[in-house]
């Protein structure tokens, strides 16, 4: 063995895995097929439960100043995230490239091995490893293979997943700008003819996006050349940018795919290897990251030894139904973003429901991810599953918070109420958890009764006192393997 995991692709996703899987001291390199960062930004924004994950991880303060707000949107129709009540705010414009720099720096400061240049041509997998082949260099083997190596994933392709879906019927072109002033249109904004929004990100250039209706996908070898672009431009907002300097072009479809399974044997998947789809409110790159911590601290347990492999199946089951719920809702925003005038009666009464705040929160937490809750078993508790809220309280007479909890990536027990018995039960697992016992300065939840909450590494609540069917034993066996 070369290592105990591989992670294709050096994208956000693989990054985060990379660095996971190191918090938890497993060895990991990461391979790219390119030789450099590209310092291209596909994604320009971090959801609001993105910047939890990072803050989590204290990795938020890394990103500098950032650019916050409430304001979102569902297919072009405004939303309030604020509604959401959430502590933190959505970072806007944040470029992925930014994203990346950050997630690598962290990923070779804990020990990540990252290796660029690399092309996969082929994964040969067995009972007790992977091997995988590039183009011009050595195989390596690991014992897990993570394919984080984007929506055209050769590793996806080379394990033989399955990638059921609908391919793409019309083609969008993007290009970033400099020299050039462009008033902004917001997503969905139509135009005559078809769809055009642009941007002013944090260094000055401008992002457009444009799709005439109609336009078929075209079979390309490179990006779209700029003259293309400023040409449908211009035949859709009667301005001319040709004068402009591109920074670079792209060119991307409405493509909607998600893989059957996220796991066969020792290849799993993760970010757009498993998921693509009409890149709407970015929520692609922010998915894949937090597919890679929900997989990371499992996958390290598995490896450990601490954890039956049984535990990856989790990753399948909980991350497949949140890429099926994506699926569904850029699905429809797209309906909205590159629809035309028979499209317009569905806004107006759209635009009606979400003065009701009850659509409001509920649209607002799926493009954001608050939504999202894990059936962990063990009752209906409105935290159980559900990703803990960051909130302030005193340990030790100091101020802290739930965020920082989790900076060492393990699990929690957070006893709220001096609970000796309750620590005493979590002894048999002290080597994997940490219990805390710290004074919650406000309540986590609308009932003001939680006395103590099992935590996961990923920020999910497993189990919670009181109100839980399970004893907490069972969950931590069933999170965090047998009893020492």
């Amino acid at each position: 063995m070369n290592t105990a995991v591989i992670v294709a692709g050096a994208g956000p996703t693989g990054l985060t895995l990379a660095g996971e899987l190191r918090l938890a001291g497993v060895d990991v390199i990461v391979v790219d097929r390119l030789p450099a960062r590209t310092g291209e930004s596909r994604g320009i924004g971090l959801t609001l439960r993105t910047t939890e994950v990072l803050d989590q991880r204290g990795l938020l303060g890394r990103f500098g100043e950032l650019e916050t707000g409430s304001a979102g949107h569902f297919g072009g129709i405004p939303l309030d995230l604020s509604v959401l009540g959430a502590p933190l705010e959505a970072a806007r414009t944040v470029p992925q490239s930014t994203t990346e720099a950050v997630l690598e720096d962290w990923a070779r400061e804990l020990g990540a091995d990252i290796r660029r240049g690399h092309q996969v041509t082929g994964v040969d997998s067995d009972d007790t490893g992977v091997t995988v082949h590039f183009a011009s260099r050595e195989p390596l083997r690991a014992a897990y293979l993570v394919g984080a190596d984007g929506g055209r994933s050769t590793v996806r392709k080379a394990a033989g997943f399955d990638f059921p879906g609908t391919p793409a019927t019309t083609e969008l072109l993007l290009a970033d700008l400099r020299g050039v002033d462009i008033a902004p249109r917001p997503p969905g904004q139509q135009a005559s003819g078809g769809m055009a929004m642009s941007a002013r990100l944090p260094d000055g250039t401008y992002r457009i996006i444009v799709s005439e209706r109609g336009a078929p996908p075209q079979s390309r070898s490179g990006p779209p050349a700029f003259a293309e672009v400023a040409d449908v431009w211009k035949r859709l907002t009667d301005v001319d940018i040709s004068h402009a300097e591109p920074i670079w072009t792209s060119a991307f479809g409405d493509a909607a795919r998600l893989v059957t399974e996220y796991r066969r044997g020792r290849v799993l998947l993760a970010g757009d290897a498993a998921h693509v789809h009409l890149p709407a409110g970015g929520q692609g790159m922010n998915t894949g990251i937090q597919d890679a911590v929900n997989l990371g601290w499992k996958l390290a347990a598995v490896i450990r030894g601490t954890a039956p492999a049984a535990l990856l199946d989790s990753y399948h089951t909980e991350r497949h139904e949140v890429g099926q719920r994506l699926l569904a809702n850029t699905k429809a925003q797209s309906l909205f973003i590159l629809g035309g005038e028979e499209v317009g009666p569905l806004r107006e009464v759209l635009r009606e429901l979400v003065a009701y705040p009850e659509v409001e929160r509920h649209l607002a937490a799926r493009v954001t991810g608050l939504d999202i809750r894990y059936d962990v078993g063990g009752g209906t508790h409105p935290l159980l599953g559900a990703r803990l809220p960051r909130r302030p309280l005193l340990r030790g007479g100091r101020p802290t918070d739930t965020a920082a909890l989790l900076r060492s990536g393990r699990g929690v027990l957070l006893d709220l109420t001096d609970n000796a018995v309750l620590r005493g039960r979590a002894q048999p697992w002290i080597d994997r958890i940490d219990v805390v016992t710290a004074t919650a300065v406000e309540p986590f939840d609308t009932a003001a009764r939680t006395t103590a909450a099992l935590v996961r590494p990923d920020g999910h609540v497993a189990w919670v006192a009181p109100g839980t069917d399970d004893d907490l034993p069972t969950a931590l066996d069933r999170w965090f393997g047998p009893a020492r």
